[in-house]
């Protein structure tokens, strides 16, 4: 296997797998690619899941079942482009689901605290406008969104 030289890792108190299988159920060209346990050496209880590996559209991480001393904050979050609405409705719907929160300008905690952005990959051609006045519109329009809506920022940029 090939190894990804910078990989997002992600701490969980105790549920990396429960967290790998949403995570993979949720993105396509996703995969499981490998599950470790502990041993009798520890650090967890003998054949309880310490790491896993997986791969989301491409992208490999590394969750780590670590305990519940450190917890996920929006200081780390995972920006998502989508090429349609409907892509960005199938997420926001799938990563909300089961205790996940909105909130504001495309951002969103999943069921296990991780910090999601979900955005139309038109987005930063939007915000790259020369004209200073049609940048602000779609701004303002972000800033009053929760889930972002690819017709209102083309709307608000004048298009």
């Amino acid at each position: 296997m090939q190894v990804q030289k910078i990989t997002p890792f992600l701490w969980f108190d105790n549920n990396a797998e429960e967290a790998m299988n949403f995570y993979v159920s949720v993105f396509k060209n996703s995969k499981i690619l490998s599950i470790h346990h502990s041993g009798k050496a520890g650090p967890g209880e003998d054949g309880t899941v310490m790491v896993v590996h997986f791969e989301l559209d491409g992208v490999r991480f590394v969750g780590l079942n670590g305990g519940p001393m450190n917890t996920f904050s929006e200081a780390i979050s995972f920006w998502v482009y989508c090429d349609t609405q409907e892509e960005i409705d199938d997420l926001w719907k799938k990563l909300t689901a089961g205790g996940g929160e909105p909130s504001k300008c495309g951002w969103l905690k999943d069921k296990f605290g991780l910090s999601w952005q979900i955005v139309p990959s038109i987005l930063l051609e939007l915000l790259d406008d020369k004209d200073p006045v049609k940048r602000d519109n779609v701004l303002k329009a972000v800033w009053e969104m929760e889930k972002l809506d690819m017709r209102k920022l083309q709307k608000a940029a004048g298009r």
